[in-house]
């Protein structure tokens, strides 16, 4: 079985951000896997020891990303290929789609696996993009995964509950808390991580899709208008206030 996961780079959640004119300005930032996609690194891991074959860790961006590929070298995946884009646009999910697309068709990829949603866009497209450009059955928010020969049975998070599906490989599914528990790498898979080599694919290698978006600004949002505490002797004078206040100020009503 050949399963390819998709590993993102993204901030620090701790980290402190700052806007730059088109991009976050990168220095001092700390840089994480996205951790949706630590559990679709270890389910791909899971499969792999339970029907054998190899799990190839993707990731797309600058040098930098490499770090990211050695993390799931340390986890237990069999290989690492960075996409090498240096002017890498996160909010072009299409762009990111057809060039992975490309390479799992050109590696006959039975299963791949995304986490729900990275952290730093929160689009939770290129999984289902990628589903779609291949011609193969999505299935998102899994929280339960069963392959046996061709035959896929999964759980999925709705609102509201679950739902179970079926299908067959090859299949793009995205990964939800609760799949399975990220195993921590331990000290000798970091250190053969380092050793280990990280592919490298251009653009050109994949097809050369042009991007179709351009970022032309990128600011922080306004700050937050400081809060009103309102002061009446009554419920009538309270009311009276909070319509005015919505009326004259806010214009909601």
């Amino acid at each position: 079985m050949k399963i390819i996961v998709l590993v993102k780079q993204v901030p620090d959640t701790e980290t402190s951000i700052k806007v730059g004119d088109k991009s976050i300005n990168e220095a001092g930032v700390k840089w994480i896997i996205s951790p949706y996609d630590e559990f679709a690194i270890e389910e791909g891991i899971r499969l792999r020891e339970k029907h054998s074959g190899e799990v190839i860790a993707v990731s797309l961006g600058p040098d930098r990303v490499v770090d990211a590929l050695r993390t799931a070298y340390a986890m237990g995946a069999d290989r690492a290929v960075h996409i090498k884009v240096d002017n890498y646009v996160p909010f072009d999910t299409n762009n990111t789609a057809e060039l992975i697309a490309n390479f799992a068709k050109a590696e006959n990829a039975d299963v791949i696996i995304g986490g729900r949603q990275s952290i730093d866009t929160d689009s939770s497209q290129v999984v289902v993009q990628v589903a779609e450009l291949l011609g193969i059955p999505h299935i998102a928010f899994a929280v339960n995964l069963e392959i046996n020969g061709t035959a896929v049975k999964a759980t999925k998070e709705v609102e509201g509950g679950t739902q179970t599906v079926e299908t067959s490989t090859p299949v793009a599914l995205t990964a939800q808390k609760g799949l399975n528990e990220p195993r921590y790498p331990s000290l000798k898979g970091i250190m053969t991580a380092k050793k280990k080599p990280v592919e490298t694919k251009s653009t050109a290698d994949l097809g050369n899709p042009a991007s179709k978006i351009e970022v032309v600004g990128l600011e922080p949002p306004p700050p937050r208008i400081p809060g009103r505490k309102l002061e009446a002797a009554d419920a009538n004078a309270y009311a009276a206030q909070l319509v005015k206040a919505l009326r004259e100020e806010a214009k909601v009503i």
